[in-house]
């Protein structure tokens, strides 16, 4: 079991993710970056970045780090408080959801990211996936 957010959880998360064949075919022409931005609330005291690097359906790097400057720049960054990763990744939010409802924010363009909801959705079926233990 994995505890969110770490570098052990991002680890499997990318394994996950580069063997589902959903993701896979939804992403095979999204060639971008994404950075999870977690930020601190009243449950989780840290900041968590996890970079991920996206080429034809597939992770082929990713980075963690506590603050923004620890990873690369990205073209979008997805934004949140800690306690709503926890519902995304439990399944109680919507990724496209979130952003309406303004529990997560996106930096990036939006048009360009609206051709991919059905990835970004695969990435959190993805991250359901994962064995996680919550802080």
């Amino acid at each position: 079991m994995a505890i969110f957010p770490s570098e052990e959880w991002a680890k499997e998360y990318v394994e996950k993710l580069n063997s589902n064949s959903a993701y896979q075919e939804a992403g095979k022409t999204w060639d971008d970056s994404i950075t999870f931005v977690v930020e601190p609330d009243d449950s989780y005291n840290n900041s968590w970045n996890m970079f991920l690097d996206l080429k034809a359906g597939k992770c082929v790097k990713y980075q963690v780090g506590k603050e923004e400057s620890d990873v690369p720049a990205s073209t979008f960054k997805y934004k949140g408080k800690y306690s709503n990763w926890v519902k995304l990744i439990k399944g109680e939010i919507d990724p496209i959801q979130g952003l309406m409802t303004g529990k997560f924010k996106l930096e990036g363009s939006m048009m360009k990211i609206m051709r991919y909801t059905n990835a970004a959705k695969e990435m959190v079926n993805t991250a359901a996936k994962v064995d996680t233990q919550f802080k």
